[in-house]
């Protein structure tokens, strides 16, 4: 296997990974695939494409702050699905970034009324290889293109 697909396996494992974490409700797991400096900007909807309204509700990556967070969110709501579908994944010529597009459908349902929550549409998702390990370091809110 040539060092190219061998990064794209390596970043398909990671978008594997944190689906995984989503599904078992771990939130130290998901922590565990972030870079120290990672930010998450998010769109306020999903057909918000314009960068100029995105907000930044999790500041920079904190893991004692975002492990307790998503404990509070997994309390609150009840993962009904987890559907996430990698469209592309693209490397850099040096093998040390790359991004994922991935399709999101995770509906959660409040466990006191019942009402949804809903994440559907199209991430970012960019990687960067620290010391031989990819890292998560950005990503984009879900927006849809469709």
């Amino acid at each position: 296997m040539d060092e190219r697909q061998r990064a794209i396996n390596e970043i398909q494992s990671l978008v594997d990974a944190e689906t995984e974490a989503w599904n078992n409700l771990d939130a130290e797991a998901l922590v565990a695939l972030f870079h120290p400096d990672m930010v998450w900007v998010w769109p306020p909807d999903a057909i918000s494409h314009d960068p100029e309204s995105w907000v930044m509700p999790m500041g920079r990556f904190n893991a004692a702050r975002w492990t307790s967070d998503w404990t509070r969110l997994f309390d609150q709501f009840a993962l009904v699905h987890n559907r996430r579908n990698t469209v592309r994944i693209e490397v850099s010529e040096q093998f040390d970034g790359g991004f994922a597009v991935v399709d999101v459908d995770t509906l959660w349902v409040n466990k006191q009324d019942q009402s949804e929550f809903h994440w559907a549409g199209r991430a970012c998702k960019v990687y960067v290889k620290v010391d031989g390990r990819w890292l998560f370091i950005h990503q984009t809110g879900l927006l849809q293109y469709r």
